[in-house]
């Protein structure tokens, strides 16, 4: 064991980060595609825009054609936040589940 509880538990803690990371970047976009003008230029749009189309492109092939985009983003969040609780609850099942320091 190393002491830092990040790096002891690595192969759990890296994609959980990395699908919430996801996750939260799919809640932003839906929440400045919600503020912001649809042909609106902006750097931080564009960069949510880039992260987030191919898993949007994805979820869109299987929703059907009448959900709203803004729709198709938040199922995409709900998902990304369901694949989430699945890796906890299969480390968990597994014995693998990091600890929690409490005790």
């Amino acid at each position: 064991m190393s002491g830092n509880p990040f790096w002891d538990d690595w192969y759990f803690h890296l994609p959980n980060f990395l699908l919430a990371a996801l996750m939260y970047t799919l809640l932003g976009r839906l929440l400045l595609q919600m503020i912001a003008p649809p042909d609106w230029d902006n750097y931080i749009l564009k960069a949510f825009r880039r992260l987030t189309d191919p898993l949007l492109h994805v979820v869109a092939y299987v929703t059907p054609a009448v959900v709203p985009d803004a729709l198709v983003v938040l199922l995409a969040a709900f998902w990304v936040l369901l694949l989430r609780i699945l890796l906890f609850l299969g480390f968990a099942l597994a014995g693998l589940q990091p600890a929690t320091g409490l005790g």
